[in-house]
């Protein structure tokens, strides 16, 4: 999962950085609304952190210019404004949710966690997808009931997939969702996890969970798709 973070509190900008990528998410930081707005219209997020008090285009603005341009990135407001009308103004201006500073690591990520389930159409952090379970808060994948092996980026690939079933995705854009900006767009890491992931979930190739697209990328299979439930 890819998110933006914008703060222009310097301290807390980099301690949001390492949270974040502590829990495995890939990062990118802005310290005022222009570069925030920028790299909304450059990048698509699975998530953007915006405060309120940003320099040059507070985050209102931000919200309202990104939203004007048709970008529908999930947005997490923080503010150290516990009045209700800013709350209530931040949310008119397209936000999802807001957070009030100081606030808890926990909150923050549960409420991160639940805005990329709600974007993607689920209700929960366990996803079914016939034998296949996606634990997202175990950060654990499971074919039946047995827990797999899988590197941190193999499990990315995995979570990527099965949280947009219905979609074909270029390994541009897994390679972008999972990776830092400057890794080599061109490389076939991609390809070498998508194998590892096929291995290690279907060993004797009857359950062939992802198809590949040829010259478009990949997907959950359809017949796994349409097993799919929440729980």
């Amino acid at each position: 999962m890819r998110v933006l973070v914008a703060e222009d509190d310097s301290r807390l900008l980099m301690q949001l950085d390492s949270l974040f990528q502590q829990q495995g998410y890939s990062v990118d930081l802005a310290d005022d609304g222009e570069k925030a707005l920028f790299q909304l219209q450059e990048v698509s997020y699975d998530l953007a952190i915006i405060d309120i008090g940003l320099p040059k285009l507070d985050g209102f603005d931000v919200i309202r210019q990104a939203r004007s341009l048709n970008i529908t990135t999930p947005v997490l407001i923080l503010t150290a404004r516990d009045r209700w009308q800013e709350k209530v103004e931040g949310l008119d201006a397209g936000a999802d949710d807001y957070l009030t500073k100081p606030f808890h690591n926990e909150e923050l990520l549960a409420r991160v966690k639940a805005l990329i389930r709600r974007a993607s159409g689920q209700a929960s952090s366990t996803i079914e997808f016939g034998p296949v379970v996606l634990d997202m808060q175990a950060k654990e994948i499971r074919v039946n009931a047995r827990s797999l092996d899988l590197t941190a980026y193999e499990y990315k690939v995995m979570e990527y997939l099965m949280l947009h079933p219905q979609k074909v995705i270029s390994k541009t854009e897994l390679t972008e969702h999972i990776y830092d900006q400057d890794f080599d767009l061109d490389s076939n890491v991609i390809e070498v996890f998508v194998g590892r992931l096929r291995r290690k979930l279907d060993p004797d190739g009857t359950l062939k969970p992802i198809e590949t697209l040829r010259g478009r990328g990949y997907r959950i299979s359809r017949e796994l798709a349409q097993d799919a439930s929440g729980s």
